[in-house]
This record gives structure tokens, sequence and C-alpha cells, in this order.
């Protein structure tokens, strides 16, 4: 296990930063680390006129890093995103027996996971939206003050994704598109609507 700006250092690795709304889309464990994590984050930012920042692995590179480590000390790139958005959604990608079917909305502002939350019910009515901080294991809660979900001055909601809705599990081996799968499409379209009505409804007032 490596930290942030080490990863940030390695040939190949990608790091992109989209200064747009104030509703911003996070994927740092992005590329061949947590499968489909950047290209989720990417569509629904674009489609939301929501901000972005991710962190792509290439191929042949699978370098897991804390999220605690992932400081704006080690990335201008990212102290501009900081710097810019409000509230965050950071998009992770997580696989647990039991859990296939799970979608864990943690981090530290709860009012915007009910939000999310509410919103992806309506897209993803066959998966289990968990909203509820004590039904997500600890580990995956995101509550610590140093994970970047929690950095900007809104705070923001951690998504953890199992294989399934990111189009990676053998459900979906047989699937030829065009596109990504509708589970995939879905999730996305959720996203960028809890983001895009955010920002319509709280614009920037939100003084939460």
């Amino acid at each position: 296990m490596g930290d942030f700006g080490t990863v940030l250092q390695t040939p190949g690795v990608e790091e992109v930063c989209r200064l747009r709304g104030s509703v911003g889309f996070m994927a740092y464990h992005g590329g061949n680390l947590e499968l489909m994590t950047d290209v989720i984050a990417r569509r629904a930012a674009e489609t939301s006129g929501a901000s972005l920042y991710a962190v792509m692995q290439p191929d042949g590179v699978r370098e897991h890093f804390p999220s605690t480590t992932v400081d704006r000390a080690s990335s201008a790139a990212l102290g501009r995103f900081l710097d810019h958005v409000e509230i965050v959604i950071t998009v992770h990608g997580f696989g647990r027996r039991g859990m296939f079917g799970s979608l864990l909305l943690g981090g530290q502002n709860r009012e915007f996971a009910t939000h999310v939350g509410s919103t992806l019910r309506t897209h993803l009515p066959a998966y289990e939206i968990i909203t509820d901080v004590d039904a997500i294991p600890s580990q995956l809660r995101g509550m610590h003050d140093r994970n970047p979900v929690n950095l900007p001055v809104h705070r923001g909601v951690q998504i953890e994704l199992p294989p399934r809705v990111r189009g990676t599990s053998p459900l979906w081996w047989d699937w030829e598109g065009p596109g990504l799968t509708p589970h995939t499409e879905s999730l996305i379209d959720g996203l960028a609507q809890a983001a895009s009505t955010w920002m319509t409804t709280r614009g920037r007032s939100d003084s939460r």
C-alpha cells in the first residue's frame, strides 16, 4: 500500500481536474484500481455541470492508498478543486460478500446523503441504497476528517459501488453494448440528477 503523493509520481498515472459547478465529483482511485469509478464520476459531472477531480492508474499499475493520504500538499490540482467546490460526491468501488446489490452512502453530510440516496432509489430500484451510517461497515463510512469527502466547506457523500452496478461483475460478461451496461447508465443518470437538483435548490447559499 502506497500513499497519494507517491502514486501521482508513478509513470502513466493521469490526474484530471475540471472546474465547473459548486458540486464536485471525485474518483481518485480510478483507472485500473477501482474499475469504472472515474468513468462514472466523469460522466455524471459532465451531465450535471459539476466539477471533477479524478486520478486514473494505467494497466499494470494497481496501487491502493488510504483516502486520508489524499492531501492538497501533494497536488496543486486537488487544491484548486477543493477551493472551488462547496460539496462533493466521492465515487469508490468495493466488493464484499452479501453486499453485491448494495450501494453505501457515507460521508459527513448526512442531509446530502439522504438527497443522493432518495434520487438513486428511483433510478436503481433493484439495489439496496444504504444511507444509515450504522449499517455501513466502519472502514467504508468515510467519516474521518481527513477523508477528501469531508474537506470542502459543506463536506459531502462517499458512495461505495459494488461491481454489479459498475458493470464489472460476471453478470455482464456477455454485454456487448452499445455503451455502458444499463445499470451503470442508470447510476450515472441518478448521480447527475442528484447533483443538478442540489445545485438548483441550494445554489451557493447552502450554509450547512
